[in-house]
């Protein structure tokens, strides 16, 4: 199976939101004048991005060393140690910035002890570096920090 390289890249779309996001409160407040129900529709979009901010950070020091493990193992293309590695991450949850369908892909962290593939896994973006850590199965994620 080929997975596409990670290459580092600007979002078009992260740019767009942004700049929405800057004129939101302006547009907000000339709705909310004229008409109360379009204020509400205006101020929904805030949402999502409450959810992106639900991501935390993570030391990548302070990560399991079965994360380094995996960690290593995308940088140098596999091989991986399960089928499902590589696979596309569908973002169901909703809870990492919403991007196409085939931007993120998982891979499995070892579990000692576990039976099965268990509940780690590095979820990766195409964005250089832009790895998440995720210790409860998708449940929260952290955005693995390299610089500490």
């Amino acid at each position: 199976m080929r997975f596409p390289p990670r290459i580092a890249r600007v979002s078009a779309i992260g740019a767009l939101a942004a700049g929405l996001l800057l004129g939101a409160p302006a547009a907000a407040a000339g709705a909310a004048a004229t008409a109360p129900a379009t204020a509400a529709a205006v101020t929904a979009p805030a949402a999502p991005h409450a959810r992106i901010a639900a991501v935390g950070d993570i030391c990548y020091s302070a990560l399991p060393s079965q994360a380094h493990d995996t960690l290593a193992l995308i940088a140098q293309g596999g091989p991986y140690p399960y089928p499902q590695d590589g696979s596309v991450f569908y973002n169901r949850e909703g809870i990492l910035p919403q991007q196409q369908t085939g931007y993120y892909h998982e891979y499995t962290v070892e579990t000692p002890g576990s039976p099965d593939r268990g509940a780690r896994r590095i979820v990766t973006g195409d964005s250089y570096r832009e790895d998440y850590y995720t210790a409860d199965h998708y449940a929260s994620f952290d955005l693995v920090d390299r610089t500490c």
